[in-house]
């Protein structure tokens, strides 16, 4: 008697499914981890600001907006994933505002708001950021500011 050789059809179809069962788990946290990796860039964009504005809000007293300070036009200040980052706000709390692209980004955080907001505690300048996009795709360094 010859002995079997190569795998049944009930095998292979086992082996199937389990790659279809780890795909679906797989891909999610993949698209997930894309959408944290383009909103990183707007907060490389937004902290590339903050020395700027906490300079113009020590000297003057005011908080500088784009054009103003050394600080380009918000359309100017862009990323790949980054439609603008804008500087303005009111005394105490100056802002950093990076709005990221309404197409060519994850689609959990299209046209969403990343927000850097400086406030003077008795001379002593603090960061602060938010974001309207879900928690899960705000990048870590967000939590530090």
């Amino acid at each position: 008697m010859n002995a079997q050789k190569g795998f049944t059809l009930i095998e292979l179809m086992i082996v199937v499914a389990i790659i279809g069962i780890l795909a679906a788990i797989a891909i999610p946290a993949y698209q997930d981890y894309i959408a944290r990796s383009q909103m990183s860039e707007a907060m490389t964009l937004a902290s590339g600001l903050k020395g700027s504005v906490s300079e113009t809000f020590s000297q003057d007293g005011s908080c500088p907006v784009n054009g103003s300070a050394g600080i380009a036009a918000a359309s100017t200040i862009k990323g790949k994933y980054v439609a603008s980052v804008a500087t303005g706000g009111t005394t105490p709390a100056c802002t950093i505002v990076a709005t990221m692209a309404a197409s060519g980004v994850s689609t959990g955080i299209q046209s969403t708001t990343l927000t850097l907001t400086m406030t003077n505690r008795g001379g002593s300048l603090d960061w602060a950021c938010t974001s309207s996009a879900a928690q899960k795709y705000v990048p870590k360094a967000c939590d530090g500011v």
